[in-house]
């Protein structure tokens, strides 16, 4: 089917509501809004498949084929991964939401063997760790927004009721060790927000105590921390964490549904935003 076919004939679908055709398999359609996920053109990609697939999913059309549909997509997370700044990316990263949508919809009713959610949990892990293409709009073709979407997955497989402390604990470590890897790009399309929601929706299972979260802020308000004397500009190690921090304190301090820590993990934020801004937010900066 050609692209303009293709376009033509998804764009009556959206018009339907997204009801599922009836004139073609539903293996033959999922297989090509697969492909169409890592379209470069964001209507059919952002605009067409993403929505088409979760809608779907959402709606029970997968029940009995969520296994299937949720490794495809686990699969999408090892396209050109390891390359930068070419257009593999936007397969791994709406593979990613496609999963969090299988996710969801096992959060909704139980679909599939928790072990099963374990391993897509797994391969959503490596994936965001390896992930090398940090890029959020690109021009001409749209969000590819990798970690963002990551991080969105992450939130949903959180609240997971296959997922009890020690996973959920992984999940932690997993944007720690985001957060830490030195890169150059500093998130600028609300990725540290994002990641800030996955990690409340971690502690909204009050599963992981304090004693646990509390050294876990701290080691990522030391990264955040410049120290006197460095050699490189000491933004492109800390802007992330930085950022970070404040989404976190941000969503503990307004959002809804607080976790029980919230109380506690406020006071360890105040104090580690003070470390990590010395110049304006410790008491004498002024």
């Amino acid at each position: 089917m050609t692209g303009s076919v293709s376009g033509s004939y998804w764009k009556q679908v959206l018009a339907d509501d997204m009801a599922v055709p009836t004139d073609r398999p539903l293996g033959d359609l999922t297989a090509e809004l697969t492909r169409m996920l890592g379209d470069p053109d964001p209507v059919l990609r952002d605009g067409t498949a993403f929505p088409t697939l979760a809608t779907w999913v959402s709606r029970g059309v997968y029940d009995d084929l969520l296994g299937g549909l949720g490794d495809g997509m686990a699969a999408g997370l090892s396209t050109g991964l390891g390359a930068r700044g070419d257009d593999s990316v936007f397969r791994r990263s709406f593979s990613a939401l496609v999963l969090g949508a299988c996710v969801a919809r096992d959060n909704q009713r139980p679909l599939v063997p928790g072990g099963k959610i374990l391993e897509w949990g797994d391969r959503l892990a490596t994936w965001l760790l390896r992930e090398e293409d940090l890029r959020g709009f690109v021009p001409g073709k749209g969000w590819a927004h990798a970690v963002a979407h990551g991080a969105d997955s992450l939130g949903t497989l959180a609240c997971s009721p296959h997922l009890h402390t020690p996973e959920l604990t992984v999940l932690l470590d997993v944007v720690a060790d985001r957060l830490l890897q030195p890169t150059t790009t500093s998130w600028g399309s609300g990725e540290p927000d994002r990641l800030a929601l996955a990690v409340v929706q971690v502690l909204r299972r009050d599963l992981v105590p304090f004693s646990v979260v509390e050294p876990w802020v701290n080691r990522i308000a030391a990264a955040a921390t410049h120290g006197p004397g460095e050699d490189a500009d000491p933004y492109a190690r800390s802007a992330n964490p930085e950022a970070f921090l404040r989404a976190f304190y941000l969503q503990l301090a307004i959002g809804p549904r607080p976790p029980a820590v919230r109380s506690d993990l406020l006071l360890v934020l105040v104090e580690a935003l003070r470390r990590s801004n010395p110049w304006t937010l410790a008491p004498d900066a002024h």
